[in-house]
């Protein structure tokens, strides 16, 4: 169709696609799903090849949140039944991260739940992230710490971080919606603060919280302006004992289509498959690997995910590569400007700012939902993560 071919163009000349060309993505019927696919595909492929990169999530401090994030397990007053303790050592952390680095990950994405750290613990992950890469050459360093103040991203940036996570999640009008004890202002601010330290910017989204198309394109258009590296994008997972335990709006063709439309909007950027692929893609997850460039490994935050060993074989069935240690995952222009969305003069990538790990485990709540949801909510698939960090038991990598 016209649409596709003009996308395709678009995303291969790194050009900000219209508004309405996002939304009509959004809008195309499951009929159409395979040949959104294969043109974003196309996008995905010119930039990044057949690599597939691997993340792997270490939540050093889990529950206890005074945040009210609605989407969110660890959020103030959840009765979810996840795991709950007080910051892990820098060796147990570094373990941790051994495990996922073994399983083929190249970035280790350090977590921590909270409205925002200290500079006590701001020391704390930065002996953790010390400790990390004494240990492991060549590993990459992703802190998801919440909102930081000054000064506290240029010492992480000195301890040897190499990115900053904090995903802006929905869009500014119904961010309110989801959240009462900070603002989208201040998840703006904490990106700001990362992007000027020098930190590669990490910042995403979480669909499936009764958003409309439009909220979604305008997050997705709202993080192109902020220049992130990587989009986390989050497909909602709702846990028992959150307020949005009742909340399934996504099918796997959906999911596959809001990938899509961020691949169209930054396509040269690390898309990654974050929190609830397992949950909403289910058997599609290989198809959405011609989407995204990027995955986590294991488990998640507070919930599991499918094993390691079936993250590994099913890259190889679906004839893509785990990117290896010593491979540069941004395109050239990226990589040796520092980063940036990747549009051309005019195109409108606008200011440096961004942040969040990508790693949701919860409900969100936001406006008018525009898919139905699936005819049996999935609450089989939603499982907390009981093994790992923080358990006796070995993690999932």
């Amino acid at each position: 169709m016209d649409l596709l071919n003009t996308l395709v163009d678009k995303g291969l000349r790194r050009e900000l696609p219209t508004r309405e060309e996002a939304l009509a993505v959004l809008a195309t019927s499951d009929d159409d799903v395979l040949d959104v696919v294969a043109a974003a595909g196309k996008v995905r492929r010119h930039w990044f090849g057949r690599r597939v990169k691997l993340n792997y999530l270490v939540n050093l401090k889990s529950g206890l949140c005074p945040e009210d994030c609605s989407y969110c397990s660890q959020r103030l007053g959840s009765k979810a039944d996840i795991l709950k303790y007080t910051w892990i050592k820098p060796d147990e952390a570094s373990q941790a991260a051994a495990a996922g680095l073994a399983g083929g990950a190249k970035r280790v994405c350090l977590v921590a739940s909270g409205r925002g750290p200290t500079d006590r613990d701001v020391d704390r992950v930065a002996g953790t992230i010390k400790a990390i890469k004494e240990q492991n050459e060549g590993v990459e360093v992703c802190a998801c710490l919440g909102l930081l103040s000054d000064g506290q991203a240029e010492r992480l940036r000195e301890a040897g971080a190499d990115a900053y996570n904090h995903n802006l999640n929905t869009s500014e009008a119904t961010y309110g919606d989801i959240t009462t004890t900070h603002t989208y202002a201040d998840r703006v601010d904490t990106v700001t603060k990362a992007h000027a330290a020098g930190l590669s910017a990490c910042s995403g989204l979480i669909a499936g919280m009764g958003e409309s198309d439009e909220d979604l394109v305008d997050v997705v258009f709202s993080l192109r302006e902020l220049d992130p590296d990587s989009v986390p994008v989050n497909f909602l997972i709702p846990m028992e004992g959150t307020p949005l335990a009742k909340e399934w709006h996504l099918t796997p063709q959906r999911c596959l289509r809001i990938l899509a439309m961020v691949r169209f909007v930054c396509p040269d950027v690390e898309v990654r498959i974050a929190g609830g692929r397992e949950v909403h893609l289910r058997t599609m997850q290989p198809l959405a690997l011609n989407l995204a460039n990027s995955i986590f490994l294991g488990d998640y935050l507070t919930s599991e995910g499918q094993a390691g060993r079936a993250d590994l074989e099913m890259i190889a069935d679906a004839g893509f590569e785990v990117e290896g240690a010593g491979e540069v995952t941004l395109p050239e222009h990226r990589a040796t400007a520092g980063g940036g969305c990747g549009s051309h003069a005019g195109a409108g990538c606008g200011s440096h700012q961004d942040g969040g790990c990508g790693s949701h485990e919860d409900g969100g709540i936001c406006g008018t939902a525009a898919a139905a949801p699936t005819a049996e909510p999935r609450t089989d698939l939603v499982s907390m993560r009981h093994r790992g960090v923080g358990t006796d038991l070995a993690p999932n990598a």
